[in-house]
């Protein structure tokens, strides 16, 4: 444990020290705050879903936030109960934590908008199998990610593994999407069969 929150504070004292500016932050809060709650992936979410073309990638990336809410949030969270970094004692000897977004009440491992982000494009990606919508879903969900460390909420190692369960709800997400889909699909050719009998 000791090794892992020595890699943390690395990585945050890295950011700290070069990536950190005046004129960065409200760059970094807002992309933060577009996954708060999964909402940038639920209104994508739904932008496929009023597609016919795309309709099925609408519901597996619901889906997809669906099983990461219980996985992650339900479940994970809970049973690991990681302090947030800006609880963390030994680290608020060392460093003031400035409060640039409102602080998180829930617990810090694994975290919620990095798995969000990368559950819904992984379920999007394999569904469509398309790089223009996989490439620039994968690169906002990195950047939501990486400003959770940056606005201080999040570990790095809350951050990879928010992207390893992520990656796994996604694919989760896309195997319930497409039964539900289906199910969906043949209920409504059953029923259109029916009225013109």
């Amino acid at each position: 444990m000791d090794k892992i929150l020595q890699f943390d504070w690395a990585v945050f004292q890295f950011v700290e020290q070069y990536i950190w500016a005046d004129w960065l932050t409200p760059i970094m809060v807002f992309f933060t705050h577009l996954g708060e709650g999964g909402m940038i992936w639920i209104l994508i979410s739904v932008m496929f879903l009023l597609t016919k073309k795309y309709r099925k990638a609408g519901v597996t990336m619901l889906c997809a936030l669906l099983v990461m809410q219980i996985g992650n949030n339900e479940i994970l969270k809970e049973l690991i109960a990681r302090t947030r970094p800006f609880n963390l004692k030994e680290w608020q000897e060392i460093f003031v934590f400035p409060e640039m977004i409102a602080r998180p009440s829930s617990w810090s491992f694994p975290s919620g908008h990095t798995s969000s982000g990368f559950a819904a494009v992984t379920a999007l990606a394999i569904t469509t199998k398309k790089a223009r919508f996989a490439v620039p879903g994968y690169i906002l969900a990195a950047i939501i990610a990486f400003t959770r460390i940056y606005v201080h909420v999040h570990y790095c190692t809350d951050i990879l593994g928010g992207i390893a369960v992520g990656l796994i709800y996604g694919v989760l997400g896309y195997l319930l999407g497409s039964a539900v889909y289906h199910a969906i699909v043949k209920k409504w050719a059953k029923r259109t069969v029916k009225k013109k009998a």
